[in-house]
């Protein structure tokens, strides 16, 4: 729907795109311009998208695995058709380079539904040997029902499809929370299956104002209907939604942020070590969930490895990088400060260089971060790399 001149971003309940009372609106990363706006689930909104799944999972829980594995092979077909679609989407919202969005997300999407349909048809119970004489048993696999899944904005369509496809397969039915970054992706995820014959109210997406998500996702969880949650983002958030859950007995499937570690032995190829490792430490401004965000390095080949790694990183991660939001660039400037004024130095770019955008950041290498500093423990999701010099052979 276009409002004023400016495209509106609409839910799917019921496989019907659905308009609700409020909207916010989605900004560029890179430019900071307005891109559109996206229709805005309250509660009552979000409930109504659940029901929609509880009805649509008494008949759903029937169909057949071939059935569901021909629409999952008919839904890989349509991403990969309208894979620059989509990949025009990502990178709109995202800032993602072309390489991560329409290279590596949207075709490793319609693999994973491949992959997916491939499994349908091979769900199974089983049948045991009871202790008791004269006694049979059977193992019976049912699905859960209504599975609610939230998924980050940084891998869309790879975390998008991830949180539904293994429960859809499964026969359940899923309400899919978007990232307010990227709404019109997760749309692109439900039209998707829509266009593939997916049935009425089997998926729906819905997004809702940031101001709004403390108060959805509790009311999504503490509804009856939703038996299941699974989450894919930040361990704060995760916190959370795991207390809920736990507070309603629900069973939660989290995978949250940390702090991914490469490991550099003293036999390493250092060249090529320091080629990978700046590679993880910067891909995508270092806002890939596995990026590197710890280099460990034997003592005995530290000094050269680092020569090595500042050879790499200015060979070919030097250029300002764009990351999801000014709130980014402003959390990863305060762990660099805190770790440079305990003690770590900066061998690779420089923390007080001013860009021409407030969500813009040039690559950073940090070294000697230890205990006590918050870069030690906290996820960057930036630009960053922090190494630690091994001291003593036993520790691997």
């Amino acid at each position: 729907m276009t409002q004023n001149g400016t495209f509106t971003v609409p839910a799917i309940i019921d496989n019907k795109d659905v308009y609700f009372d409020a909207s916010f609106p989605v900004h560029s990363p890179h430019s900071g311009s307005h891109l559109h706006n996206s229709t805005s689930a309250s509660v009552a909104d979000a409930l109504t998208a659940v029901e929609s799944a509880q009805k649509a999972f008494h008949s759903w829980k029937k169909t057949k695995p071939t059935a569901r594995r021909d629409i999952f092979l008919r839904a890989a077909q349509i991403v990969e058709k309208r894979g620059d679609e989509l990949g025009k989407y990502m990178m709109d919202e995202t800032a993602a380079p072309e390489f991560w969005g329409s290279g590596f997300n949207v075709p490793l999407a319609a693999d994973m539904l491949k992959d997916v349909a491939g499994r349908i048809p091979s769900i199974q119970g089983s049948v045991p040997i009871p202790g008791a004489e004269g006694k049979s048993a059977m193992v019976w696999k049912e699905p859960y029902g209504v599975i609610l899944g939230i998924a980050p904005w940084n891998a869309p369509y790879i975390l998008g499809f991830r949180a539904v496809v293994f429960a859809i397969a499964g026969g359940n039915t899923v309400v899919l929370k978007s990232s307010k970054t990227s709404p019109r992706s997760f749309w692109a995820i439900g039209d998707c299956f829509r266009e593939a014959g997916l049935p009425d109210g089997v998926l729906n997406v819905i997004a809702h104002r940031p101001s709004d998500a403390h108060a959805v996702t509790k009311a999504l969880i503490e509804d009856s209907r939703v038996k299941k949650i699974n989450f894919t983002g930040s361990t704060q958030v995760g916190k959370i939604i795991a207390e809920l859950a736990a507070r309603n007995l629900k069973p939660v499937l989290l995978e949250l942020g940390g702090k991914a570690p490469a490991i550099v032995w003293e036999d390493a190829n250092l060249q090529n070590a320091a080629q990978a490792c700046a590679m993880g430490a910067y891909l995508y401004a270092g806002q890939i969930c596995m990026s590197t965000e710890r280099i460990i390095v034997h003592k005995n080949i530290a000094e050269a490895f680092e020569r090595e790694f500042m050879d790499a990183a200015k060979g070919g991660w030097s250029d300002v990088q764009v990351l999801i939001s000014e709130a980014g660039v402003k959390k990863n400037k305060l762990l660099i400060k805190d770790a440079v004024s305990k003690g770590a130095s900066i061998i690779h770019g420089e923390m007080e260089t001013v860009e021409d955008t407030t969500t813009k950041m040039k690559p950073i290498g940090i070294k000697g971060v230890r205990e006590g500093m918050d870069l030690y423990k906290t996820e960057s999701s930036a630009p960053l790399y922090l190494s630690l010099w091994w001291t003593r052979k036993k520790r691997l």
